[in-house]
């Protein structure tokens, strides 16, 4: 393997802290930091980012300010590795190490001109479009807003910080796989505001743009392999660390409220409209990783490199996104949706990167609304058929049992958890899970062509399983 070590050239003594991160996770170190790195590389300039964390993580926050702010990322392949250092972090913060307030503070800091979000789905707290007022953080948030405890609370709680000091506004950038997140996270802030202080949701709608963006990269969470791939080129460990693939995509709406950061000279696509690039990637890789992740953990696969080894898997990922999720995209000027099938099909296939099934899979309540129900109500208005969405679905039914067909256990990790558990071993699964209307719109779920669809895949996956079924779809189809 070809190992080559990529050191960025700018000055770091100009650096400001004009970025501020919450949600320091694996896919913002690999992501957001390196476009922000690449930009300063290719022109210079003073964006600087303080990035933040909220529960587990204050370890390595520690770990990343000693070693002044630079990590490494490795994009691997099956014959290169490039091992890139990152500069672009000047400084962290972490509510329980530092306390709350002193990130609230930052918000008030005259320098700073953009939030970036890597905070999850299930971080906005978000329902119906708007902000879910019956979710216990954010009662929480509202009854003591001077210590908030979700990204969604502490964003209000900054701003408010920054309306006081008389400072003028900012831009919230989303970075995580919503539809038109920009205007999900507009929703759920000036909701909140709007039940603190309503003049601050109003100084909030004057003043601070939330563009939408599309973010696309393969970034698994960090190994024991990685870590130790990651020391053996180094020579030492780095706790900050992580591993993805080479390909990386970010597209955003340029709309940027005081100065707009070099993410454009880093590589990333600033956009009038984002969300048909949204929908493409959300139903074409994100959907075909639900179904990979629940349907290849199921029957016993690891990661989703081991799903691309078995032909019935593979041949029917790139069946859903051809025949299934394609026709639902509207024609985007430049891009040839049948060959971006084909490239997902080979990026899925890198066997370096150990992005595990179970990992895909965790949360799943909060991704299918967006990565395959669309395309169902889609096909259901259309009056075509939708099989291997529907075996999708009825694979993360049985996902949810809580073990794959050999009798081993897979983690259920989801908000509603103790819900899809109840559903999956209830007497009837398909009509509890359709009952779920955090998941199933009413009419989604009233709708007999639907459920007669997610019972045959339900009943075909019990009765044969799943490499069998996928198998005879192919036969027939």
């Amino acid at each position: 393997m070809q190992v080559e070590l990529v050191q960025p050239e700018y000055d770091r003594t100009k650096l400001r802290p004009r970025i501020l991160h919450l949600g320091f996770g694996a896919f913002a170190r690999a992501h957001t930091m390196q476009y922000l790195d690449a930009g300063l590389a290719a022109q210079g300039g003073d964006w600087g980012a303080i990035v933040v964390r909220f529960n587990s993580g204050a370890a390595a926050l520690t770990a990343l300010d000693a070693a002044g702010g630079q990590y490494h990322i490795a994009e691997v392949d099956d014959e290169n590795l490039t091992l890139r250092r990152i500069d672009a972090v000047i400084g962290s913060c972490h509510p329980k190490r530092d306390g709350i307030q002193a990130l609230l503070a930052r918000f008030a800091n005259p320098d700073l001109s953009v939030v970036t979000l890597t905070i999850t789905e299930k971080g906005y707290c978000a329902r119906d479009g708007g902000l879910d007022t019956d979710h216990a953080g954010i009662r929480a948030d509202l009854d003591a807003p001077d210590a908030p405890g979700t990204a969604i609370g502490v964003l209000v709680g900054g701003l408010q910080a920054r309306r006081q000091a008389g400072l003028c506004g900012i831009t919230i950038l989303s970075c995580d796989n919503q539809p038109e997140n920009g205007y999900l996270t507009r929703a759920v802030v000036t909701d909140f505001a709007r039940l603190l202080d309503p003049g601050l949701a109003v100084w909030i709608k004057n003043n601070v743009t939330f563009p939408c963006s599309m973010v696309d990269r393969i970034v698994p969470a960090m190994d024991a392999k990685g870590e130790a791939m990651i020391t053996d080129v180094l020579g030492l460990p780095d706790p900050n660390a992580i591993v993805c693939e080479p390909f990386r995509q970010w597209v955003i709406e340029d709309d940027f409220a005081a100065g707009t950061p070099p993410f454009a000279a880093g590589g990333a696509q600033l956009v009038q409209y984002v969300r048909p690039f949204e929908e493409m990637k959300l139903r074409m890789l994100n959907g075909a990783h639900s179904f990979l992740a629940c349907l290849g953990a199921v029957c016993g696969k690891a990661t989703i490199a081991d799903c691309m080894q078995q032909p019935e898997l593979k041949h029917a990922a790139h069946r859903l996104m051809v025949h299934e999720q394609l026709p639902t995209l509207p024609v985007l000027p430049g891009v040839d949706l049948p060959r971006y099938a084909d490239a997902l099909i080979a990026r899925f296939g890198n066997g370096r990167l150990n992005h595990r099934t179970t990992q895909i899979a965790s949360d799943t309540s909060q991704k299918v609304p967006q990565r395959m129900l669309a395309s169902v109500t889609w096909h259901l208005e259309q009056g075509s058929a939708f099989p291997l969405l529907a075996t999708g679905l009825a694979g993360w039914m049985l996902y949810a049992r809580g073990e794959d067909e050999a009798g081993n256990e897979l983690p259920l990790v989801d908000p509603l958890a103790d819900q899809l558990r109840t559903a999956a071993l209830a007497d009837d699964p398909v009509a509890e899970f359709l009952s779920l209307r955090d998941v199933f719109p009413e009419d989604l779920a009233a709708d007999a062509r639907f459920e007669t669809a997610l019972r045959k895949s339900y009943g075909q996956l019990l009765k044969l399983g799943v490499l069998a079924t996928l198998s005879a779809m192919e036969t027939s189809g």
